[in-house]
């Protein structure tokens, strides 16, 4: 399932020095998914925090929605090679989350999961001291579906696989567990400044 030649093209504006290498400025937001979007309806939505298998507090849209809000302007880089410049994002961080639940990280390590039955793991040290958030609004308005609506996980250091889709919880581990990507040839971390987009790279 994974496809060499994401070459890109080299980009000429004033950015450059924002765009990775072998990534291209695009103005539009691609919706690339590993399979159908799912139609996660808010009234039953839940968003569900634990430690290993055990449940530690969980949310309805509702509740989650009452918790302290942000905004965050980043730009975001795409495996497949393209870059998106000041994406504006509104959602909870997950440092509130954390301290919503009333807990400290009880390890280094954090699976993200998703109502498609997708993961991602993400190191606790990329999620914390406000660099990621579980985001459900996009340029001010409900993040639409083929985007990862009702929420998603915002990592934009990342690659944005690493942000994941119609995100349902988040589960700290023992260890670095690879998720759904991780698992088919990508890059266990995923920085794309290294160009980190498979296993050996």
């Amino acid at each position: 399932m994974v496809t060499r030649g994401f070459t890109g093209r080299q980009s000429t504006d004033n950015h450059s020095d924002r765009i990775p290498p072998g990534q291209h400025l695009v103005e539009n937001f691609p919706v690339l998914s590993a399979g159908p979007t799912p139609r996660v309806e808010l009234e039953s939505w839940k968003f569900t925090l634990k430690i290993g298998p055990r449940p530690v507090k969980f949310w309805t849209w509702t509740e989650f929605n009452d918790l302290p809000q942000t905004k965050m302007t980043r730009d975001i880089h795409c495996v497949t090679s393209w870059s998106k410049l000041n994406t504006v994002w509104e959602g909870v961080t997950v440092d509130d989350i954390f301290a919503d639940a009333g807990i400290e990280a009880p390890t280094a390590f954090v699976l993200a999961h998703s109502y498609d039955g997708y993961s991602t793991n993400v190191p606790l040290a990329d999620l914390a001291s406000g660099r990621a958030m579980v985001a459900v609004k996009y340029e001010g308005q409900p993040l639409a579906p083929d985007h990862g609506g009702p929420a998603r996980l915002l990592v934009p250091h990342l690659y944005f696989w690493k942000s994941a889709k119609w995100v349902n919880g988040l589960q700290f581990t023992e260890r670095d567990e690879a998720g759904f990507w991780e698992l088919r040839g990508y890059h266990i971390y995923g920085d794309p400044w290294r160009e980190q987009r498979y296993a050996n790279d």
